[in-house]
């Protein structure tokens, strides 16, 4: 049974925080709001799952200023669990890019159908 879209969102979104706990161990909740368009509240719930479910270790960091500083690491299960959504998140990836691939060239069959000039090259990359 493929996932919900909500359940997949929410799935790339632990994604997207694992990957940048990942690169950056002491970024703090708000930063990792910031920069992922992800709400602090949403943040925080995922950031304490990935910790109740022992994917993301969390310390203080004794050389901040902030008693409210801290480091997130991931774990063993953390990391596996991080190839296995990105090797899932891929694969879903792949799918969609294959289906617009698929689109992309009906829809210019049916244009030169319509004897609408079809430009061969879009973005810079040259299609079939």
């Amino acid at each position: 049974m493929a996932p919900e879209p909500s359940d997949r969102i929410e799935n790339e979104q632990v994604l997207h925080i694992l990957r940048e706990i990942k690169k950056c161990p002491e970024m703090t909740q708000r930063e990792l709001s910031s920069r992922l368009g992800i709400s602090l509240g949403k943040v925080n719930f995922l950031v304490n799952a990935l910790i109740q479910r022992g994917w993301v270790k969390v310390e203080n960091f004794k050389n901040s200023g902030s008693k409210n500083a801290y480091l997130y690491y991931l774990t063993p299960r953390g990391i596996e669990e991080k190839g296995r959504a990105t090797y899932y998140f891929l694969k879903r990836k792949m799918a969609e890019y294959e289906s617009l691939e698929r689109e992309i060239r009906q829809l210019q069959e049916e244009a030169r159908e319509s004897g609408v000039p079809v430009d061969e090259q879009v973005h810079g990359v040259r299609r079939p």
